[in-house]
Formats: C-alpha cells, structure tokens, sequence
C-alpha cells in the first residue's frame, strides 16, 4: 500500500446465503456467478474485486442496479464484511478492529452522503447538520457556528431552522452534504448521493461538489449507475458488472478503450468532445511556438472553437511549459474513433 493510497481493497469476494464458503470454493474453481447461485442458492454480491483509492481523488464506481455498486461502498465502513478478502483505510486493517476502534473510525476518519438524505425529520436543518458533532460531544455553540459555515458554504444560508420536510429535493441533499463534511472526516463516502434529484438539480450538485473539490480535497468515493456522472465527476472510474470489475482508468481512457462490450455500450451515447482531454490525445512532438495555448487538462469541447482562427493550438502543463500540441484533425481523429469501432 503506498502513501498515496488511502482505500485498498484486495480480492474482495462477498456471498450472501448460509453456505457462502461452499460458494467461495465453487468460484475458485472457475464458474460464473450464475452457476454458483443455480448449485447452492447462494447469491455472489462481488467476486474477487480489486482496487485503491488514492489520496485527494475522487473515485467513482459504476454500474446498473445489481452489479454490487452498494455492496462494494459499505466494506470501506464495514457494514458488512466480505466473504473473503482485506480492506485497509489509511493503511489499517478495518476488518481486524475490534467494535470500539469501529465506532471511533466511522466517528473520526470517514463519513457518508445517503440517496435517502436521511435526515431526522424532528429536528431543524441547523441541528441535522450538527448532529455528528454532538455525538462527538462538541458544544452546542461550538457544532451551531460550524454548522451555520457549512450551511452558507453549500448555498443554505438562512435555511437554519427550516424542517426537512419544507425542503425541496437538492436543499436537502445540500443538508446532508453539510452533515458530512462538518465532521472534517478525510474521506467522503457517496452512495448515489444524486441520484434522486431532477437532472438539473442533479447536475448543480455536481459542479458543486467539483467546486468544493478544489477547496476540501477529500478522498471522495462514489457510487452511481449514471455513466454521464461518473464521467463528468470521476477522476477515475471504475465499472462493475454483476460483482466483478471490469474496467478501471481515467475517463477518457475508459471512453477512448472501452474493455468489453458492456463497457462499450456505456461509451456509446456520451458526448466524447465534453471528456476527452487534449492531454490525453496531443501530439508531443509539436513544441514549436504558436499564437495561443491551453492546459493540458482542456477538453476538445474547450478547444474546438479555437480552430476557427488557428491551424493547431499549444498545449501546457501546469506550470505553463510547452509539452505538445494539436490540430483539428487530431481532435477530430479522436471523436471519430468511437464511431469507427462501433461500425
């Protein structure tokens, strides 16, 4: 586990039923899921999944209901245990602590968004938000300060005494954003924390998240079935179908080289030009100078319109060094590329 790492799961297999060591020996031999389930009624959530989160990224996962999207999400808090399998957090063995050190891990170095929000509808929006703080045994007036801050940083100030149910949908999963990240935790757990929104809701949640990213770099691990979501919020991806992994990478990189045919389907619809970074698709040897540049982490959309005047446009690292470049056809190679492997 490097320093970087701060979530690592390694061959997590979780089997639900009364037999699930009998299932375990069934898919160490080699047969699918199904086979397994139609042998001995017992139901494989995930099997033999691997992976690590990095410190200060956002990790999404994706798949349709079913591919053990929420299985996976409640190992990291130990909700449920795997079958078989390890889960370090910070380097830690969760599934060795005993039920104090638990309590105070789930207290102390992780929180989570709910899709139900899951706020307590007798109490305001000021005490919901401070309701982690309480049972931490913070002060009242110390948990009202910090919650009104919170409030204010995710667009609910004045809303302090409000109840939950005289708020719309997005104000009360804004409520339940402020509850987890009052409590300063470094990872944020989000269990399609959007899901339940209207898309145009849904989506100003989502640039606010991404705003509040680049303040708070949270290790942020989310759960959603919407691909455009995983795509736009991800810093990496990761696709789940019906328990396993299939694919795991950059955005781009999952757009650009899809692993399987479900994947692909995924890929098919999505507006490439809004995810492609000009990064990923740049033609190194074209350092020579030009008129005008941008980061590398522009995408085709970003750059598109510069063609207009320019026959290529130069292409920085962050700090404003020259490390390529590219011109329409690039960008157009790479948005045609989709096409071309669907035909």
């Amino acid at each position: 586990m490097s320093k970087q790492t701060v979530i690592e799961l390694k061959n997590i297999t979780k089997v639900f039923g009364e037999k699930p060591r009998e299932a375990l020996t069934l898919l160490e031999q080699g047969l699918s899921k199904a086979e397994v389930q139609a042998q001995t009624s017992q139901v494989v959530g995930l099997n033999d999944v691997c992976l690590s989160v990095n410190r200060g990224e956002i990790f999404v996962v994706m798949g349709l209901s079913g591919s053990g999207k929420s299985t996976l999400i409640r190992h990291i808090n130990r909700l449920i245990d795997p079958t078989s399998g390890t889960v370090h957090v910070n380097g830690v063995d969760i599934l060795g602590m005993q039920p104090e050190e638990l309590r105070e891990f789930r207290r102390t170095e992780i929180a989570m968004v709910f899709q139900n929000f899951g706020l307590l509808p007798h109490r305001n929006v000021l005490d919901n938000v401070a309701y982690g703080l309480e049972i931490r045994g913070v002060d009242k007036s110390t948990r009202h300060g910090m919650a009104i801050e919170w409030l204010e940083t995710v667009g609910l100030k004045g809303y302090e005494n409000s109840r939950p149910h005289e708020l719309s949908g997005g104000q009360k999963q804004r409520v339940g954003l402020a509850r987890a990240l009052i409590m300063d935790s470094g990872i944020l757990l989000m269990d399609e924390a959007f899901s339940a929104l209207d898309p145009l809701i849904r989506s100003g949640m989502q640039e606010q998240l991404l705003e509040l990213q680049i303040k708070l770099k949270k290790t942020i691990f989310f759960i959603t079935h919407d691909f455009n979501e995983a795509i736009k919020i991800g810093d990496r991806v990761a696709v789940l179908n019906d328990g396993e992994l299939v694919q795991t990478g950059r955005p781009e990189q999952i757009i650009l080289q899809p692993a399987t045919d479900y994947v692909a389907e995924f890929v098919r619809d999505v507006n490439r030009a809004r995810v492609i970074r000009v990064g990923t698709i740049m033609d190194k040897t074209l350092v020579m100078p030009c008129e005008v540049v941008v980061p590398l982490l522009s995408t085709c959309e970003d750059v598109l319109p510069l063609f207009a005047a320019h026959d290529y446009v130069g292409i920085v690292d962050s700090e404003g060094k020259r490390v390529g470049g590219i011109g329409a056809k690039g960008v157009i190679a790479a948005l045609a590329q989709h096409h071309q492997a669907l035909e």
